[in-house]
This record gives structure tokens, sequence and C-alpha cells, in this order.
């Protein structure tokens, strides 16, 4: 499957993107083909809690549009592809810089596709881990993304 072209130059400038910029958050790494990323949260005054630790808002927020970026590039324009639900789990104060890493395989993918064009629709679970430095669990995320093909028609009773 080739990356949608659309969206390549708007994730490689998402560290420029605000709400990123100013909350720590930045794209380390990712695949060229658009099926992995790896983030980083550096800790900085600016979202720190009460307490000095990681922001609960900034944590999510590191983790919420990667799976939805792999699907729409990966994906194409016949598709639309939409954040449905999340659920984070705080295990650990976050006292330093954190890390997450969002990845699908090819065949992944590639099974998302088929599933959706057979159903014409579903919503699919992916989990996600935040982790220190050393390899701690910091939170832990699972998030429902929505796929649907573009010319799916519901049936009319």
């Amino acid at each position: 499957m080739k990356p949608n072209r659309k969206f390549k130059k708007l994730i490689r400038a998402i560290n420029w993107y605000p709400p990123y910029l100013f909350s720590g958050i930045k794209v380390i790494e990712y695949s060229e083909d658009f099926t992995r990323f790896k983030v980083r949260l550096k800790l900085t005054w600016y979202n720190r809690n009460l307490i000095g630790t990681a922001f609960g808002g900034s944590l999510y927020a590191m983790c919420d549009p990667f799976f939805m970026f792999i699907l729409i590039t990966n994906l194409g324009e016949d598709y639309i592809v939409w954040d449905k639900f999340s659920h984070i789990e705080f295990i650990k104060p976050g006292k330093g810089d954190v890390f997450a890493t969002f990845s699908l395989a090819p065949d992944e993918i590639m099974e998302i596709k088929n599933t959706v064009d057979s159903l014409g629709k579903k919503v699919f679970e992916f989990p996600c881990q935040v982790l220190d430095k050393s390899g701690n669990l910091i939170a832990s995320l699972n998030k429902g993304v929505y796929v649907k093909r573009r010319d799916f028609q519901k049936p009319r009773l």
C-alpha cells in the first residue's frame, strides 16, 4: 500500500503543531511508510501538574492521533478514519521524559482493509503504553479507531 500523499507533509510537520510544540510533545522517529511513530513528552515547567509530574492531559495528547494517522496514510482516500474513543489508565507518575511507540504492521493494515471492505465499517482497538527512560510503565492506553469505506451505504429497511 502506498501512503496517502495528502497527509505525508502534515505528519512530518506535526512537531510544529502548536498543541504539541507548546506541550513538549515531539515525534522523534517515524518509518518512511508511516506505519510506526515514536513520540516523546519532555517534562517541562509548562506540562507539570501541581505535584511536579507529567500532566495527565499531556500524557494523553502524546498518544491521541497516531493510530489514526497510520490508517489514514496507509488506507488511502477510499476510507474515512476517525478516532472513536480512548481509555487511559495512569499507572505511575511521569517524573521525567516519557515515550510511546505506535505501530501497525503492513499485514495488520491489510487485515483492517479487508475487514472494512467486507463489513463496510468497523471500530478497531489498539493498545499503547507510555514508558519512562528506564522502560517503566507510566500509562496504558486503549484507542478505538473507526474505519469506514467512503462508498458504504447503510442497508435500507
